[in-house]
């Protein structure tokens, strides 16, 4: 597997060459976004869409 160093390198190299700071930070922070979910899947820390959808509609009363 390849280190952060070498993941970081890989999502900048894959970006257009006139891309901003902003735009390649916003990339990082989503890689690093999915192998969070994807490490929280892994884990069985996820909820059903349906709990979620009930926790949401709880939060407008």
């Amino acid at each position: 597997m390849a280190d952060a160093k070498d993941l970081m390198r890989q999502i900048i190299d894959s970006q257009p060459d006139d891309s901003s700071y902003e735009e390649i930070l916003r990339e990082l922070a989503f890689a690093r976004m999915v192998e969070r979910g994807m490490a929280d899947d892994d884990a069985g820390r996820t909820i059903s869409d349906e709990d979620m959808r009930r926790s949401i509609e709880s939060w407008r009363q």
